[in-house]
């Protein structure tokens, strides 16, 4: 629950809801409160007009009000609608002052609009004198008058409560919509593969945020010229160290032809095995190079035969596998499927998993290819009988020079660096998976996942 909250008050979206809305109910609260106390006090002063014109129509009328009685004013009528009518101070007093709801007011009442208390309840009284040198005197409950004038303003205010959830729904409508261009530009970095380091167009989002965006293109440039740089060393360095390690391999092969003690010869076979080694780390860090600086297709690329890529890395590996006596082959029914993929690079590929797999695989063992095409795609699966990488390993293994602890197989830790390039150039997938679960070999099964766009039948 703390994580939840945290994640709200961090959120710019739920910042401004909250502010907004906050600012909605305020405003509405407010609005409400002035809209019923303005409705109330009109209410009132209409229910004090009436007072008055009811006074006025009595004395210009000279209605006989001596004759009214209390009782047949009420009978029958609405609290809300009863009026009580009385001369006071008058000869004609003495037949109402008597008896009725007003009959303890006193004769001394002032002229007017007041609200005094009679007998423990609240009145609101208009007295007007009369020419006769009476007082009329015409009432109304204050609380029949309060109850009028609270239904009026609430009916005033019930439309701005009823709008208050519509303008709380429309602010966080608003809100999402307004900050949509910043979700489409995270799910656009989220999309990318890891060397595209493209800007961010800017032409459909607000005026705020593109001083953000132009932030991140510079630091995007700044990543991809450092990345140029570190790319030409490493090709620069690898080319310009070629002819030195050839130089010095023609010198091992000819010492080798000599007349050498078996104490020498044993240290020129490790000086050649050594010499070997560093040019076949020189040929990967040039291979990746190579292809971490090649641009992207940018049209389809012509399909080629999955199978018949299988078969020609088998073919250029067999002499290793045969120098370690291990079983290398194509397994499954020799189903074939088409992929659009450029040949050098999905031939690399290939040559980088089925070497790997070759090396780390003891002598005597089985390294087993296999390749599937469905609906989904085409996948090909290269399973060994070595000793696999832990799980916990398995994403770290594709960073360049990284090897699992405790191999003593000789390698340059780029193979699977390659691979995973290749890849995310290609468009396709690559997985690490445990070969029990695939051929029964107790190694490492690698999946080379191409989708449907990429392959036909």
């Amino acid at each position: 629950m703390d994580g939840f909250q945290r994640k709200l008050t961090n959120s710019l979206q739920f910042r401004l809801a909250a502010a907004l809305s906050t600012l909605v109910i305020t405003l509405a609260v407010g609005a409400g409160v002035f809209s019923f106390w303005t409705a109330f006090e009109e209410a009132n002063e209409l229910q004090d007009d009436q007072l008055r014109q009811m006074a006025a129509l009595i004395d210009q009328h000279e209605v006989p009000v001596e004759s009214l009685r209390s009782d047949e004013l009420e009978r029958g009528l609405d609290p809300d609608l009863q009026f009580v009518v009385k001369v006071i101070a008058g000869p004609a007093a003495s037949a109402v002052v008597n008896g009725g709801p007003l009959s303890a007011l006193p004769l001394t009442v002032a002229d007017g609009l007041q609200t005094v208390v009679v007998g423990r309840e609240s009145w609101r009284l208009y007295v007007r004198p009369l020419h006769t040198g009476a007082k009329l005197v015409v009432g109304q409950q204050t609380a029949a008058r309060d109850e009028i004038a609270r239904t009026g303003a609430l009916r005033t205010v019930l439309p701005l409560l009823a709008l208050v959830p519509v303008l709380l729904v429309l602010v966080g409508v608003i809100v999402r919509r307004a900050l949509k261009p910043i979700l489409d530009l995270s799910r656009e970095l989220d999309r990318r593969g890891d060397s595209d380091l493209a800007t961010l167009h800017d032409a459909e989002v607000p005026n705020e945020i593109r001083p953000f965006i132009a932030s991140i293109n510079r630091l995007l440039g700044r990543v991809t010229r450092s990345m140029d740089v570190q790319r030409r060393f490493v090709a620069d360095a690898a080319h310009e160290l070629r002819t030195p390690l050839t130089v010095l391999s023609l010198q091992a092969e000819a010492l080798a032809g000599r007349e050498l003690p078996d104490s020498a010869r044993e240290r020129v076979v490790s000086l050649r095995q050594g010499i070997q080694r560093a040019r076949s780390l020189l040929e990967q860090l040039l291979t990746l190079a190579r292809f971490e600086a090649a641009p992207a297709a940018t049209t389809r690329p012509a399909p080629i035969s999955a199978l018949a890529a299988v078969r020609t890395v088998i073919e250029e590996q067999l002499p290793l596998a045969e120098e370690k006596h291990i079983d290398l082959g194509v397994v499954g029914d020799g189903a074939d499927a088409l992929v659009h993929v450029r040949d050098v690079e999905l031939h690399s590929l290939l040559r980088n998993l089925i070497d790997n797999a070759l090396r780390y695989t003891p002598p005597g063992g089985r390294v087993d290819v296999g390749l599937r095409a469905d609906a989904g795609g085409v996948t090909v699966e290269v399973a060994d009988s070595g000793p696999g990488i832990p799980r916990d390993e398995r994403e770290r293994v594709f960073d360049p020079f990284y090897r699992v602890l405790g191999t003593e197989t000789e390698g340059s830790g780029l193979g699977l660096s390659i691979v995973k390039t290749l890849a995310d150039r290609m468009g396709i997938t690559v997985r690490l998976d445990d070969a029990r679960s695939g051929a029964g070999l107790g190694g490492l099964r690698v999946l080379v996942s191409f989708p449907a766009t990429l392959a036909s039948a």
